[in-house]
């Protein structure tokens, strides 16, 4: 991912959580020498010093064929805002976009135990629902070991990592704060989510500001 110096998220643990944030992420892999792409939700756990990847696919996509064969890139990404020049000091620029993204590459393992992918499953109803899992504890046995023989379930233990934060670090203090200003008061979740990255950076920048005096 094309990351200038000033962009680059150099936090480890901060790429992390914005990752379980934003866990319906993107997986590319190549299918016929063709890049081919699902939009999957993850499990995201940090593992000791390893950080992994776990989901599934339906049995019959053909990415789910092909995920074992080579390196997968699995892309995180949500909030994101246009950036009109009105917010610059100057008429002389641009439009541009504000965004947070992350990249995990690593090769693809099966599970292939059916009490493993049933405790996969189990996990992942924990996250994303957990009000579900009575219900998923009373459907019968043989109903969901029909549900598992439709899935490929694996994980993929990150070996490269890149994350992008571009949030107008490049730009004068006046143009962030009127940035801030105007996506804070914006109807648009997106933008809002994207004022709230802002002023953390802002936040973070004047601490190590007064630490280093």
């Amino acid at each position: 991912m094309y990351t200038p110096k000033h962009f680059q998220l150099s936090d480890h643990q901060e790429a992390i959580s914005f990752m379980q944030k934003y866990s319906f992420a993107t997986i590319v892999t190549i299918l016929n020498g063709v890049p081919e792409a699902t939009h999957l939700p993850f499990l995201v756990e940090q593992r000791g010093e390893e950080l992994v990847l776990v989901s599934h696919f339906a049995k019959a996509n053909p990415q789910a064929g092909v995920i074992f064969n080579e390196t997968s890139l699995v892309i995180f990404t949500e909030p994101h805002a246009y950036i009109s020049p009105l917010n610059y000091e100057k008429e002389q620029n641009v439009p541009t976009w504000n965004y947070l993204s992350v990249h995990a590459y690593g090769k693809a393992t099966l599970i292939a135990d059916k009490t493993q992918v049933a405790h996969l499953l189990e996990k992942m109803i924990d996250f994303y629902e957990a009000a579900y899992r009575q219900q998923w504890d009373n459907l019968t046995d043989d109903y969901k070991h029909k549900m598992m023989n439709g899935i490929t379930a694996f994980e993929i233990v990150v070996t490269d990592l890149q994350a992008k934060k571009k949030l107008s670090q490049n730009r004068t203090e006046v143009e962030r704060e009127n940035i801030i200003s105007s996506l804070s008061s914006s109807a648009d979740k997106n933008e809002q989510e994207i004022a709230a990255y802002m002023a953390a950076v802002k936040k973070t920048a004047k601490i190590l500001s007064y630490t280093m005096h």
